[in-house]
């Protein structure tokens, strides 16, 4: 009979975890995953509904979403950098007691402030859990198999991405938005079981690895004022203000940058990213999840003050893009192991491309077939592209970083998607009612360019 006990460090994991413990650690994943994607996503319908409640201003509201993304970006890479260190399991234990409590702060929030500082530290809960899940599930699966975790993965992602404003909506539909983050307690709990019970240790930790706090506080401050700079010049700020938060980037980047260098294993993967491989797989995600944002935010717009369709129709209509990459996200899984990741990335961000020129050149009055067969498109080609792609930048990393990988997978979809949205501001801002259209350009010319990038990655070996 086979023990489900967690495999003791050291021992050999090239052929993962036994299936019973392998089914208990994968459901750990999915439930954490699960929970930290739906509240990047199931607060934005409340916003309105906890602005009156809070009395608050809508512009002020936003930074109950903002608050969250940023804290991810901020501390992703510290926290993966943590898992090399001291275990991905112990990362991600502390990341779903973090997210639960805080779950739980976020419900008894009695103002605007008190929320936000909930939501912060709810994005560090999240942060912990983004940050190993691709990095536990190296471990969880065997070598030969490692695509389809991936693309388990990649399934929850977009399941959690599509259900999160039906279940907000049906939420707010029977009580109140505090419920949207109450929600989160029970599954935190039974996930905190599970990975207690079916989680398994690193099997080598980098020993080397010592924490260094100013890197740590550099790579936040990089992070945040890239996003805060891209923000700002998108929402028309002041010049002057945004120049002064570029060059407060360029002097902070420059610094963390050259520690970087000097460290035997670094914070930011610098030595990760010398793995021609790895580095274009990680360029390849951020023109991609760029060019997902880009399209995603613009479309509701476009659907409804434009076409004139309600929020409800709007919801269906977006529909068929996550539902289309939850088909072909587990198939893509099991393809990577017979065909070469850069081909398939390659492959489905042309189809994703030709989706988005295809949206682009809408006829003035679409029908809902024309606007469906074009988000199936998108999304199919997403598909095919994400699980193999998430496989090559996990993999092509040495097993003791796999921490680090996984940091930089995650940061390069939240880089992505963050891009994605201050550009779709940017698009409104130059091109007013052709915003929309000017968006949608412009994601299909970033998935031509992912795409191509992928396409370098055929020259390099296949890895295992």
């Amino acid at each position: 009979m086979v023990s489900t006990k967690p495999l003791a460090a050291g021992k050999p994991v090239a052929e993962g975890l036994p299936l019973p413990q392998r089914y208990g650690a994968i459901l750990t994943i999915a439930i954490g995953i699960m929970m930290a994607v739906l509240d990047g996503a199931i607060a934005n319908v409340a916003l309105p509904t906890i602005a009156q409640d809070l009395h608050a201003s809508a512009a002020s509201s936003i930074w109950i979403v903002n608050a969250y993304q940023i804290a991810i970006v901020i501390s992703l890479l510290s926290l993966s950098f943590l898992g090399d260190m001291i275990g991905y399991r112990r990362v991600y234990q502390w990341g779903l007691v973090v997210f639960t409590l805080t779950s739980l702060f976020c419900a008894l929030s009695h103002s605007l402030e008190m929320l936000t500082f909930a939501r912060v530290l709810q994005g560090f809960g999240g942060a912990a859990l983004m940050s190993v899940n691709t990095a536990l599930i190296r471990l969880i699966y065997p070598a030969r198999h490692l695509g389809r975790g991936m693309g388990i993965n990649s399934f929850i992602v977009a399941v959690s991405s599509a259900a999160g404003p039906t279940i907000a909506a049906a939420i707010l539909s029977v009580t109140n938005w505090q419920w949207l983050f109450l929600i989160n307690v029970p599954p935190g709990l039974v996930a905190l079981v599970l990975a207690l019970r079916f989680l398994p240790p690193n099997p080598q930790k980098a020993m080397q690895q010592r924490f260094d706090l100013p890197s740590a506080v550099m790579n936040a401050l990089t992070f945040g004022l890239l996003i805060t700079a891209l923000s700002g010049f998108a929402q028309g700020q002041p010049l002057s203000w945004v120049l002064a938060e570029l060059a407060a980037l360029l002097v902070v980047g420059v610094v963390f940058v050259r520690r970087q260098l000097r460290l035997p294993v670094p914070l930011l993967p610098i030595d990760l990213l010398r793995i021609p491989l790895f580095s274009l797989s990680i360029g390849t995600s951020v023109c991609s999840f760029c060019a997902q944002m880009l399209a995603m935010v613009s479309l509701p717009f476009f659907l409804q003050t434009v076409l004139g369709r309600s929020e409800v129709e709007t919801g269906l209509l977006l529909t068929p893009w996550p539902l289309a990459t939850m088909v072909m996200a587990p198939l893509a899984g099991h393809l990577i192991e017979r065909v070469h990741a850069g081909l398939l990335g390659a492959a489905g961000l042309a189809i994703m491309a030709c989706g988005l020129f295809a949206l682009a050149l809408l006829p003035q009055n679409p029908t809902d077939a024309d606007i469906i067969w074009r988000m199936v498109l998108c999304g199919a080609g997403f598909g095919l592209f994400q699980s193999p792609n998430n496989h090559t930048i996990i993999s092509s990393a040495p097993r003791q970083r796999s921490g680090g990988a996984s940091g930089m997978l995650g940061t390069a979809r939240l880089l992505g998607q963050s891009s994605g949205a201050a550009l779709v501001a940017l698009m409104f801002n130059q091109f007013a009612g052709a915003g929309t259209h000017a968006s949608l350009l412009l994601a299909g010319g970033l998935a031509t360019l992912a795409a191509i990038i992928s396409g370098l990655r055929v020259t390099q070996p296949r890895v295992a």
